[in-house]
Parts: structure tokens; sequence; C-alpha cells
């Protein structure tokens, strides 16, 4: 078969109905068309241009290419590429990037056809695309800014004045991305690298009885075949709880369907893939615990040692009993929230290599120091033996927290002394990945007949799946968050964590705040409509503001911005035909009792290069652009000069990079190495500084626990709190119309991303409210198809207005707060109350499908 590559001609020899993605990718060389989901056909990051049309190569066969010109971007030649990188960066069009190259393929092929392309024309045509991180808006903007270079020769306008703290200064290192010539983890390749691939168990709860490999190690190209016992240190990973096995033994239970038995390592990625399917498992197959009451049956099976129950959170104040027989209205419901799948366009992968004593890990983590320190006790090592490099990721959302392609890339590593690479399936992802929680809320809220609310008892449970994970965490935040935005004087809230055979749940934006939200917002609109009292003067009465207290008891002492976004929604809210209005209230993710810090270090590596050492991770939301951002505005320096790394031998650690706290915590460790950096750099010039390092850290320590005895003194549960109203409107077909976002930021950092992150935060929240949802029965996913999951398209979003308020944080870096999770927030009980005004429905089970 002969055809043309980027204008080469090309001769193919293999099976016609080989995938044309995998040639390009695995004989090629060309990292510019992603696999997102092959060969599904649902996400759309394989995009190239094949006779003059955009295709999925994922489900292109190599005999569809004969006498055709295959063109990716590498091949659409200078001006388009220059029109489209910029138009991507100036617009904030690209998060983490890795849909991008795919969308820029089919942009690039409709404007060719279509030089000046209507809003609505781009999204019918993004039909084919799923992109998690930006909500799209961003994304059509720059599609018809690219087009509108092309047409008129024009370049497109870079940010005036970028720079500094509140400029919009264009992503970090996104122009590569936009091209797809920035690596993500599986494009990686090294010499000699071997591939790997997982057996995993056929049933969620089994007694494995024999595992018998001799036929897969017989297969062409198998190097080796590792199990439980070839592990030679600790077995069991985890966060907080260690209970999570990098792979079952024979003669152990399973407790989930995605959990490992073997690791196959072979010269391919098919090869591996192919043997690992003949790994033969003889199972004694038992009954599966697939949702909470059976888990606390009294004569269910133990999964756990110390029992099915993983954690009980309290948050108490008051008297809640004595004050609801004191209400004049009392609302009374139980509220369900459904599994999420994170569908974060980048699929799981590690690469693990032998390197001078040490085993060096590429990942996409979002915690590569509390990766290094699990990998060390996994292999028996010390931690100066392994270094845990950062390749920025393609989409978190909290879902790359747990260890898993990495453990079994640096072991099989380790053992062999060769470089391994584990690229995992979009299937086996949805299989193994923690989800989001789904929580039975029961909740019994009342007031007086003065509209101010009186006490608040709740009992919350959540499905944790198999392994603990962060989900203790979770329930613990459902509880603190479980009054939301509003002083309820009176509390009594319990939320369990209950062990099952179902998948593990654990972090998700929100991370437990927005299902304790969603049933909190019914709730309120629920008494609002018994007691005859106006939905939005009732939450401004209610409202927290400085000294008044959380459902945990903390005293808010500062930056208090719930009625300055209900200011922000007031008129449009009124004046909706049919509306609903949700407050949010989401702790930074700084304390709750445990010590937070970073550490950073600034080396001045000549007179036009300066590196940016710390330890959180990329994925999205632009923490390396703040933190460059924050050295620009601390010393005066020119973006252009400034470099961002992340990796483990730096010695510049971090905790994990979740729930909006990146900002706080890196903004104010640089704050801190700036100063002695810009004193040596006012004296003495940057070039003299060449060789110097400067190092800054910042530490929380004064948080406590939800129900810690504080003897007496405040209760501080968070160091800090992010704030918003938002407003859903439903147009005359009972379909949600308009999203209105007011977020209150404490200061906002960059426009551009600030926006970014709450118009994906919205795309995320409204899914969540009607459209998604990973249906699981018994103990297993219905579906492991990327398509079913729900994700809404570009068509499928409606207009999204962000209104940013800035009430300063007392504490964070320029008064800023965290961002990353409050978009989502407050989403589902917005929906839900305009559905209600529409047709006078109440809806209390995600998703509202109708």
């Amino acid at each position: 078969m002969k055809f043309k590559l980027n204008g080469v001609e090309k001769e193919f020899k293999g099976a016609p109905e080989a995938s044309l993605l995998r040639w390009l990718r695995d004989e090629e060389g060309i990292i510019s068309a992603k696999d997102g989901c092959s060969p599904q056909a649902a996400c759309g990051c394989c995009t190239v241009e094949l006779g003059g049309k955009a295709v999925l190569s994922c489900v292109t066969s190599m005999k569809q290419v004969e006498g055709k010109e295959v063109v990716t971007t590498e091949g659409m030649g200078k001006p388009a590429q220059d029109a489209f990188a910029d138009a991507f960066a100036h617009n904030g069009g690209a998060q983490c990037g890795f849909c991008i190259p795919g969308i820029v393929m089919r942009a690039w092929n409709l404007v060719k056809k279509t030089p000046e392309p209507t809003h609505d024309v781009i999204e019918r045509g993004l039909n084919q695309h799923l992109c998690r991180c930006t909500g799209y808006k961003k994304i059509v903007a720059s599609i018809q800014d690219a087009a509108k270079v092309l047409r008129t020769g024009k370049p497109s306008t870079a940010p005036a004045g970028a720079g500094g703290v509140g400029t919009r200064l264009p992503k970090y290192d996104i122009k590569d991305a936009v091209l797809g010539r920035r690596p993500y983890v599986a494009d990686m390749k090294v010499p000699g690298m071997l591939h790997a691939a997982m057996r995993l168990s056929d049933h969620p709860r089994a007694k494995v009885l024999k595992i018998d490999a001799s036929a897969a190690s017989a297969m062409p190209g198998v190097v080796k075949i590792f199990f439980a016992a070839d592990i030679p240190g600790r077995r069991l990973q985890g966060s907080i709880i260690q209970d999570w096995p990098v792979m079952v033994a024979a003669g152990e239970i399973t407790g989930y369907v995605g959990d490992v038995l073997a690791l196959v390592v072979a010269g391919t990625r098919a090869q591996a893939q192919a043997a690992a399917k003949a790994v033969k498992v003889d199972y004694e197959v038992l009954t599966p615990i697939i949702d909470v009451p059976s888990a606390l049956a009294p004569d269910a099976p133990k999964l756990m040692p110390k029992g099915n129950v993983l954690s009980v959170s309290k948050a108490k104040k008051g008297d809640a009993a004595k004050a609801l027989a004191e209400c004049d209205f009392i609302h009374e419901a139980v509220y369900q929230t459904q599994w999420i799948e994170h569908a974060y366009m980048e699929p799981e992968a590690a690469l693990a290599l032998p390197e001078d004593g040490r085993i060096i890990v590429y990942t996409q983590s979002q915690g590569i120091y509390e990766d290094r320190k699990q990998l060390a006790a996994m292999l028996n090592v010390e931690e100066t033996k392994v270094d845990v490099v950062l390749v920025p990721n393609g989409g978190g959302f909290g879902g790359k927290e747990d260890m898993l392609a990495q453990s079994q890339a640096a072991l099989a590593a380790h053992l062999l002394g060769k470089p391994v690479k584990l690229e995992i399936t979009r299937e086996e992802s949805i299989l193994m990945h923690s989800k989001r929680h789904p929580l039975r809320m029961e909740y019994k809220l009342g007031c007086g007949k003065d509209g101010k609310l009186k006490a608040l008892y709740a009992r919350i449970y959540g499905d944790s799946g198999a392994y603990a994970s962060v989900g203790m965490k979770v329930l613990e935040r459902a509880a603190g968050h479980s009054t939301g935005g509003y002083c309820v004087p009176n509390v009594d809230v319990e939320a369990t964590a209950v062990y099952t055979n179902n998948v593990p749940c654990g972090a998700m934006r929100g991370f437990g705040a927005n299902q304790a939200t969603f049933a909190m917002e019914c709730a309120v609109d629920e008494l609002c409509e018994k007691g005859g009292f106006d939905r939005w003067q009732f939450r401004w009465d209610n409202a927290l503001v400085d000294g008044l207290t959380t459902s945990t008891g903390q005293i808010l002492t500062g930056g208090v911005g719930v009625r300055a976004t209900l200011e922000a929604v007031k008129d449009r809210f009124k004046a909706a035909k049919y509306a609903g209005i949700g407050c949010g209230i989401k702790n930074t993710g700084i304390g709750n009792g445990m010590p937070d810090f970073s550490e950073v270090e600034i080396v001045v590596r000549s007179a036009d290069r300066v590196d940016i050492h710390h330890g959180w991770t990329e994925m999205g939301q632009g923490v390396d652009t703040i933190a460059v951002q924050v050295v620009c505005s601390e010393t005066g320096l020119k973006p252009e000069v400034l470099t961002v790394r992340t990796r483990t031998s730096d010695n510049a650690p971090a905790g994990m990079t979740t729930a909006s706290r990146a900002t706080s915590l890196v903004g104010n460790a640089l704050i801190d190495a700036c100063k002695p950096f810009k004193s040596d750099l006012k004296r003495e010039g940057l070039a003299a500084l060449a060789g110097r390092r400067y190092r800054g850290k910042w530490i929380c320590d004064w948080t406590n626990k939800p129900g810690y005895d504080t003897h007496g003194k405040p209760v501080c549960t968070h160091y800090s709190y992010s704030y918003a109203t938002q407003v859903a409107i439903v147009g005359d077909d009972g379909k949600v119309i308009e999203l209105i976002a007011a977020h209150d930021a404490g200061k906002i950092m960059n426009p551009t991303l600030f926006e970014g992150q709450i118009e994906g935060s919205l795309h995320m929240g409204l899914g969540y409210a009607i459209s998604e949802e990973l249906v699981m029965e018994n103990g297993r996913p219905k579906s492991t198809k990327l398509r079913d999951c729900g994700v809404l398209r570009a068509k499928e979003t409606p207009k999204l207005t962000v209104i940013g308020v800035e009430v300063p944080d007392p504490i964070g870096p320029y008064g800023a707060k965290g961002v990353g999770e409050i978009g989502l927030v407050p989403t589902a009980g917005a929906v839900a109350n305009a559905f209600w005004a529409f047709d006078g429905k109440r809806r209390r089970t995600l998703p509202m499908k109708s």
C-alpha cells in the first residue's frame, strides 16, 4: 500500500486491517495523534486528515489509506501551525492540552472549507471530540481567532502587559501542547524500552486458586511475567491507609475487577497485551458486596480485617435535636448521587528506567513525592534511589492521586534492569482507577418563621469501594461542607465511608462538597417553598459572613465572599423566567488537622535563564503559569527567562496536587524564596547571580480535625475557603440554556486561567447534574466505553457566564483563594432548583435525566 504522510511518499507492507493510529505512533514516531480511547472512537484525540477529510485514526485501517495523503499537525505548514498555536495560547483554548491536537486537525479541515465559521458551525463540527478541561467556549474562540488569522493574514493579538500576577499571561509551555509536540508519558520512548501489560481479575470478589502463565510465557516477544511474590518490599499501597495491593497473590481474595494478578513484559505493547490475555486464572467465585446496606449488615463478610466501615466523620455544634423541635418549618428528604468517571482524556501511563543505581520514573501523578515514598517501600530501597519526574499530564481531577501504572512499571524495570513502559487502555482505566463517591444523604433541615436556619440533622453514607484511597477524607469533607454556604447554629452530621467490592472511590473535583451541597441547596429551596420565603433573600439572610461558623464550628475571620457572589447574580436570577440558584463553599484543601507545606527553589542558570523548582503537578490548571507570574511580580523578571521543573531529585517537596491548594502553597513559598533573590538581584544584577540558589518554604500547621477537642481554643478546620453563587436558567423547552457563575477568587491571579477553570468546572458540574453516570452492575461497570459515561459535548454545553469576584483572603498570596474545585460545587443544586421553577417537580437523585 502506497500513500503520502505529510507530503512524503510511504509504503506499508503490514496487515491491511492494522490501525492507522498505531502505525503513526509506533512506526513513524508521530505523537501529535493521541491515543485517548482507541479503538472506541469516542474522544477525537487521534484525529488526522486523510484524503482531505478529518478522520479518527484509531478506527481507520491502513487499507483505507492507500493512494491518499495523511496529514497530521506536523504537516499543516508553518502559517497554519502558528495561527492555531498562537490563537489557542492567547485565548486560553488549551488547559491540559491532550485533546487539542486532534481538535486543531478538525478545525483546520473545517476552516479550509468554511473560512469564517460561526460559533454554531464550530460546535457542531466538534461533535466527535471531548474536552474535559475547558467547557469548550475558549476552544471555539480560539478556532475563530485562528480562522481570522488564516483569512486575513494578520497575526493573533497577544494579551497586553502579560507577565505578573493579575495579567493574562498565556499558559506556560502551551504552544507545543497545542500542536502535539509536547510529549505526555505515553509519547515517550527510550532505547531498549520494553512494554508491560496487566492481567486483571475476572471477578469483583473471588479467591484466586491458581495463576497459570505457562502459555503466556511461550508467546512471541515475552520477556518475563511477574506476580505478587516478586515484589521485594511492601505490597500494599495507599496514601493514607495501605490496603490496595500492587498485585493480588494466588490464595488471596480479590477486592474488585481492577485488581492486578500478573504483569507481562514483552518487546512490544501488542505482544504484552496478547500475553496478558493468555494468562489463565482459576477462581473460587464469591458473592460480592455491592452496596452500603449489604456491607453494613451484621452478617456481612469482612472485606477488611477491621470490618467494612472505613471511617465515620462527625460535624457537631449546638443541640440539633432540641433546635429542630423548635423549628416552624422542617424539610426532610433523602438525596442520592452517582458514581462518576473522571474521564480525563489521557489514560494512565508510566515509564521507568534504571539509571546509575537508581530507578527514574516518569509519571503523570498528582503527587510525585508521595509516589517516591510508596515506590521506595514497594521496591525495598531508600527513597534516594527513586527519582520521580513529573510529565505534565492530560487531566487529573483527583483521579491520578492513587498509584496505578507507576508501581507496575517501576517494579518491572527494577527487577529486569531495563526500561519498561506501561500504558493503560481506556477500558482498563475505567475498570481500575478510583471514581467519585456515590452518596446517600439523609437531610433534615429546619428554620423559623423569620427565615433563619436553626438546625441540620444529616446522615451521609458513601460507597468507598474496595480500597481506602482517600475515601475517609471525602466523607469528612462532605460532613464539613454539609451546611454549604450558610450558618446553621445547630448541627448533627455523621458521614460514613464503607468498603464494598465496587470500584474504589476517592478524590474527584469537589471532593464531597458538591454532593453535600446538592442536598443542602435542594433542601434550602424546599424550605423556601414551605415557608413562602424569597429564594435569593433567604440565602442572603443565612449566608456565612465574618464571625459566623461553618458546620465544624470554625469561626470565619476574613475574606468571606458568599454575599458578594449573591449580589453579583441577583439581577439575572430575578429577571429569569425559569431559574434556580445555589451557593457553595469549598475549603482550599490546606490543613484539616495536618501540616501542609510547600518548598521551592529558584536557580539562576545565566543572565537569560532562571529555573523554578516546585513539587506540584501541572495538569491543565496552570500551576506552572502561576509560579512564573509570582516570580515575575516579585522580581520584575520577564516570563521568557523563567523555566519550571518538577522532579523529586530537585528536593522541593510538596503534598498532593488536589483541592485547589497549589496556588496558595506554591505562591506563598515562592514569595518567601524571592525575598533574598530580589534583594541580590537589585544589588548585583541577574548575570552576577549565575549559579546561586534561593530556597523558600511556607507551612500551614495551625488547623485541627473536625471534632477535635481544642480545649477551649477556637476551632480552625481549614486554612481558607472559596465561595460562589451560581444561577441556572432553563428555557421554554425545559433545557438548561445558561449557567451564570459568580466566584470569589480572592485575587484573580490570571483572568484567562480563572475563566477557564470555572468554565471547565461548569461543564463538569452540568454533566454531573444531568447526564453523567458510571453505572455499576454486580460489582463491575456496566460499560467501559468512554462515550457511555455521559460527558457533554460542545453542542450540548449551554452558554457559560463567569463573573469574577474578589474578596481578598487574609493569608493567600496576594489575597488569592483556590478556584479549581469550587466551580462545580453549587451547579447540581442550582440546576435542580431551576428545573423545579420550570415544572414544579423536585429532583433528589443524580443525574436528573428527566
